[in-house]
């Protein structure tokens, strides 16, 4: 898994790359990218399955902010990604958010 950052000079934006690979993703058909900057939409940004079986996806969001997210693989399981910033508390128990930092 990897989480890539490119910042612009000339707007206040980073370009995220996020990459799950399929050692870590097993034979998943689907997997979405979940959180605060889509609303929490289970359907909306999905991540594209490379010829190697690895899942990416590429978004632009405003830098300078927090971000909570998880993915969510075949719309049945919740996945948080190791590499990412930090994790906070859900209110839901034992649970937590990855959260990129831009």
């Amino acid at each position: 898994m990897s989480i890539k950052k490119t910042y612009f000079k000339t707007r206040p934006t980073c370009r995220l790359t996020f990459r799950l690979h399929k050692k870590e993703v097993g034979d998943a058909r689907t997997i979405h990218l979940v959180g605060e900057f889509n609303k929490w939409n289970t359907k909306k940004t999905k991540l594209k399955r490379l010829q190697n079986g690895d899942f990416k996806i590429e978004l632009e969001l405003a830098a300078g902010k927090e971000y909570q997210f998880q993915y969510l693989i075949d719309q049945t399981r919740w996945f948080n990604d190791p590499e990412a910033d930090k994790t906070v508390p859900t209110p839901y128990p034992d649970s937590v958010n990855s959260v990129v930092v831009t």
